[in-house]
């Protein structure tokens, strides 16, 4: 145990003005590294409440989060962090936890994430482990281990569509015709999403929740983790937040993982066009919430950034609508709604 510390937050790498939750979590950890001393540096950004740290001894280093309780809650992350390691997929260990406080100590992966490594020559490499780790995760699933990710659910997050994304970014109201259009294509999708056989849904599987690490991938971000939709998780994946890849790639990634599911017993559609249909009517109720929770992000949360990529989903879910004749009365009603999209700062390519 530490035997001498210096309480200051300036002799931890932080300013002497910072708050009182990392006065609390410094005296946390004071009493669990076996050190004299240690620095204790922001490790990543993150869309919710939560705070990471980098906390290094020498040649040592681990991740602290500091989630507070009244706005976060930790044990779904410890019990599903569990879920992982024991499907055989690299998530961070839990050193120490103070539910209570919600402070976390765990595993370090380092700093380089898909997002950052990704480049052409090694995006079919990164991609093709992210599958295998994925095939783990699903494989291991289990009905009632985790909530359900049921139809209101579903609603709930595209709904956020309409209340953030067209009121609050486009300062619109939804005419009577207009919502009686969204709220029956909405039906339509969340009918189809249902309808796929359900698995473990990491729910943000994406390469900014990726981390380069042996084994590879390791796993961070799924304390939101669900039992849902087989084809969730490969659409997050492929069609990601950050960055987009030709239609032609993600087709080959998708029947990548679509064969390897296959062979490994998952209940995937037998016929790959079927599943294929399955991605991308499932893509397009992630595409609506994310473009309500970027939103949301933005105005309520203050977080700059987000909003700048809400192009890309609009790109995404306007495709989508244009190759299923179904959806058509889904692609008028984006089309009314991206001619009062305000200027950007970025074009979310």
């Amino acid at each position: 145990m530490l035997k001498s510390h210096n309480s200051s937050l300036k002799a931890i790498g932080l300013p002497a003005t910072s708050d009182t939750r990392l006065e609390q979590l410094q005296e946390w950890l004071a009493a669990r590294i076996a050190a004299s001393s240690f620095s204790l540096k922001p490790a990543s950004a993150d869309a919710s409440f939560r705070r990471y740290f980098r906390l290094s001894t020498g040649s040592q280093s681990w991740i602290v989060m500091d989630a507070p309780p009244e706005r976060e809650d930790c044990r779904p992350f410890v019990r599903i962090a569990a879920l992982l390691r024991a499907a055989g997929v690299n998530a961070p260990q839990v050193i120490a936890q103070d539910l209570e406080q919600g402070f976390l100590l765990l595993t370090d992966f380092g700093d380089i994430t898909y997002l950052a490594a990704l480049s052409e020559d090694n995006a079919d490499r990164l991609f093709g482990d992210a599958i295998e780790a994925l095939l783990r995760w699903q494989l291991a699933s289990r009905a009632g281990e985790l909530p359900p990710y049921d139809e209101t659910l579903l609603r709930r997050e595209a709904n956020l569509f309409p209340e953030w994304y067209v009121a609050r970014h486009l300062g619109l109201t939804l005419s009577a015709a207009q919502q009686q259009t969204f709220a029956e294509m909405l039906t339509l999708i969340i009918s189809c999403n249902l309808a796929q056989p359900a698995v473990y849904v990491h729910r943000d599987y994406m390469p900014r929740n990726l981390m380069i690490a042996d084994p590879n991938p390791g796993v961070i971000d799924f304390q939101d983790a669900v039992y849902g939709p087989v084809s969730y998780d490969v659409v997050s994946l492929t069609r990601d937040a950050f960055v987009s890849w030709e239609e032609e790639r993600v087709i080959d990634w998708t029947v990548r993982y679509w064969e390897k599911a296959k062979h490994s017993g998952l209940p995937v559609d037998p016929d790959f066009s079927a599943f294929y249909r399955d991605f991308e009517w499932m893509g397009l109720q992630r595409h609506l919430k994310v473009l309500g929770i970027f939103t949301r992000i933005h105005y309520r949360d203050g977080k700059p950034g987000y909003l700048e990529d809400t192009p890309r989903f609009l790109r995404y879910a306007r495709a989508v609508c244009e190759r299923y004749r179904e959806l058509a009365p889904l692609a008028r009603l984006l089309d009314q709604l991206q001619k009062r999209e305000p200027a950007m700062a970025g074009n979310g390519k």
